[in-house]
C-alpha cells in the first residue's frame, strides 16, 4: 500500500478546495505511518494504551462516517455507551488491516464527496448527543465539522506515529521524505 502524494494548495480555487486538500495531507500522513504493517503488528500494543495501529485505522473510518452522517443528516439524535464499540480503538483477532484501510478510503472518499457537494459551508447541523455531551444541544457549521475531522485526522496521526516508533522504529517523517525522493 502506498499513500498518495499530497496535494497541496492552489490559488484561486478557494476555502473549500484548501480544507479538503489540507484533510486529504493528513490522511496521506496517516497512510505513511501504518504502510507495510502486517495484520500482526497492526493488532499489537506497542504502549501501555489500549491503542493499535489497525484500530486507529479502524477508529478513523468510523469518525468520518459518524461526521458525514451529521453533514447528511442521517445521524442517530443521541449515541449512548452501549451504542460504542468497545474495540473501536484496536483490531481484533478476527479483523484484517487490508479490511480496515478500505473502509478507511471509502469513509474519505464519502465524506470528501458530501463536502464538495455541500452548498454552503455554514450550514447549520446539530451533532448527536452523546454521554460526554452537554446537557444543551450542541450546533456546529458544516466548516467546523470539516475542520474537526481535520483536527481527528491529525491528532491521532500523532498516537499512529508514537505507536509505530514503539512497535517498529519506523518514522513517518523518513517514509515520508523516501518517498519524496522517488522510493517505496
Amino acid at each position: 500500500m502506498t499513500p498518495t502524494a499530497s496535494t497541496g494548495s492552489h490559488p484561486g480555487v478557494g476555502e473549500r478546495h484548501d480544507l479538503l486538500a489540507l484533510v486529504a495531507d493528513q490522511r496521506t500522513n496517516f497512510l505513511y505511518t501504518v504502510a507495510g504493517l502486517t495484520d500482526e503488528q497492526a493488532r499489537a500494543r506497542s504502549t501501555v494504551s489500549e491503542l493499535t495501529l489497525g484500530g486507529l485505522v479502524k477508529h478513523l473510518a468510523e469518525v468520518q462516517r459518524s461526521w458525514l452522517s451529521v453533514i447528511d443528516g442521517t445521524a442517530a439524535p443521541e449515541v449512548g455507551w452501549a451504542d460504542l464499540d468497545p474495540d473501536g480503538n484496536r483490531m481484533t483477532d478476527e479483523e484484517t488491516l487490508a479490511a480496515h484501510l478500505d473502509a478507511f478510503r471509502a469513509a474519505a472518499e464519502a465524506f470528501d464527496r458530501a463536502v464538495r457537494e455541500e452548498t454552503d459551508l455554514d450550514r447549520e447541523v446539530t451533532l448527536p448527543r452523546y454521554p460526554w455531551s452537554p446537557p444543551q444541544p450542541v450546533v456546529w457549521t458544516v466548516r467546523h465539522v470539516l475542520l474537526h475531522v481535520f483536527r481527528e485526522i491529525a491528532h491521532h496521526s500523532g498516537h499512529a506515529d508514537i505507536v509505530r516508533e514503539a512497535l517498529d522504529g519506523a518514522s513517518t517523517t523518513e517514509q515520508m521524505a523516501k518517498a519524496a525522493m522517488g522510493g517505496e
